[in-house]
């Protein structure tokens, strides 16, 4: 790695979102550690940003379902002797339908990922942000994260974790030269959608480029803010400011009503 830049290390590198914060990185001038399970997407994003900007990146593939995967990707990266200034934990997933009926081994890769995945590689690599003084963290989570989630229960839980971790370390780590922020997207036309099932709802209606999303993530991390979001529309926002003032019984049966599929 060009020992002169400083590098980022993103997960879920390989499409959506964690494709254009790479674009973003790269054009910022930053080495890149990119990790995803699909090696040949992330193999041709290398060639791409390499060619184009002119900074080297490494390649990592794995699945963050896995236990072991966390500390895998952080021994490889030290192994290779790369310092990361920039952990962006964008890696996960939801998945559409009750808790009852939906599988278990679906729900506990969920958790893996969006909640088990996150938290050990913030927790491998915090201290030593804190140790030299600076590094910057970017942890997606999603307005979701405010409120129950009927027909997606443990996405929406997930993502409340990530919220609220993410934002009680923001303020451990006030004036250490260290930042997380929390990116809270909007609807995105992405790989994402697909893989949820929500492309055919109301929720998902009206949809935002992920590039959109990307800026506001990295615009926000950049200036240490605790909490930014991308992507939402006006009235999303509003009905995101609402949600604690509106009855939980009402709130859920709104979520549920906008997360069935339209007929």
């Amino acid at each position: 790695m060009n020992k002169t830049s400083k590098t980022a290390l993103i997960t879920g590198a390989s499409s959506g979102l964690g494709m254009e914060l790479t674009r973003l990185h790269a054009a910022n001038g930053d080495n890149l550690v990119l990790v995803a399970r699909s090696i040949g997407k992330m193999e041709e994003l290398k060639a791409e940003m390499e060619k184009a900007y002119g900074i080297q990146v490494m390649v990592i593939g794995k699945d963050l379902s896995q236990a072991d995967a966390p500390a895998e990707i952080y021994f490889e990266v030290k192994k290779a002797g790369v310092e990361i200034e920039y952990l962006i934990n964008n890696a996960g997933f939801g998945g559409r339908g009750t808790f009852a009926e939906r599988p278990m081994e679906q729900e506990m890769m969920m958790i893996n990922v969006d909640i088990v995945a996150l938290t050990k590689l913030t927790k491998l690599y915090l201290p030593e942000f804190i140790s030299r003084g600076h590094g910057r963290i970017l942890n997606v989570s999603s307005p979701a994260g405010e409120m129950p989630g009927p027909l997606q229960a443990v996405y929406y839980a997930s993502k409340a974790y990530v919220t609220s971790l993410s934002n009680a370390i923001w303020y451990e780590t006030k004036g250490t030269g260290v930042t997380v922020t929390t990116l809270l997207p909007g609807a995105m036309d992405s790989g994402f959608t697909r893989a949820s099932d929500m492309q055919n709802t109301k929720m998902f209606e009206k949809m935002v480029s992920p590039a959109i999303v990307a800026k506001a993530g990295f615009d926000g991390m950049m200036q240490g803010k605790m909490t930014v979001t991308g992507g939402l529309t006006f009235m999303q926002k509003i009905f995101t400011n609402m949600t604690h003032f509106i009855p939980k019984k009402l709130l859920m049966k709104q979520i549920y009503e906008m997360q069935q599929l339209k007929k």
